[in-house]
């Protein structure tokens, strides 16, 4: 599977996540009964109840890094044919913004 493993304290490696947090456009019953099936705790807000804002408090993580990815050019198009060249690009991406944002606490 193209997912890394989860860090546990205890026990064997997770090869999954415990808990999904989706927003109302996920709310199926039928995607909630495969999350279960597969021992995923579905955090999705359901259409017509409750309010998407609550999610925003975790999902702004996720997408504040996908924009500093985004920052690269060469990513937000995709311009090479071989997804081992896009892959490449983005670990080299991520490494650059890990070491910009090391730089800058250790200034």
């Amino acid at each position: 599977m193209a997912v890394p493993e989860v860090r546990s304290r205890r026990g064997p490696r997770r090869r999954r996540p415990a808990k999904l947090r989706a927003d109302k456009g996920y709310d199926y019953p039928e995607i909630r009964r495969w999350l279960r099936n597969r021992n995923i705790t579905p955090k999705i807000a359901r259409r017509g109840i409750e309010s998407s804002e609550r999610l925003g408090r975790y999902r702004w993580k996720v997408e504040r890094s996908i924009s500093w990815l985004f920052n690269y050019r060469r990513l937000t198009i995709r311009y090479e044919r071989k997804s081992r060249h896009f892959a490449g690009f983005l670990n080299l991406a991520a490494t650059l913004i890990c070491y910009k944002r090391l730089a800058k606490l250790t200034t």
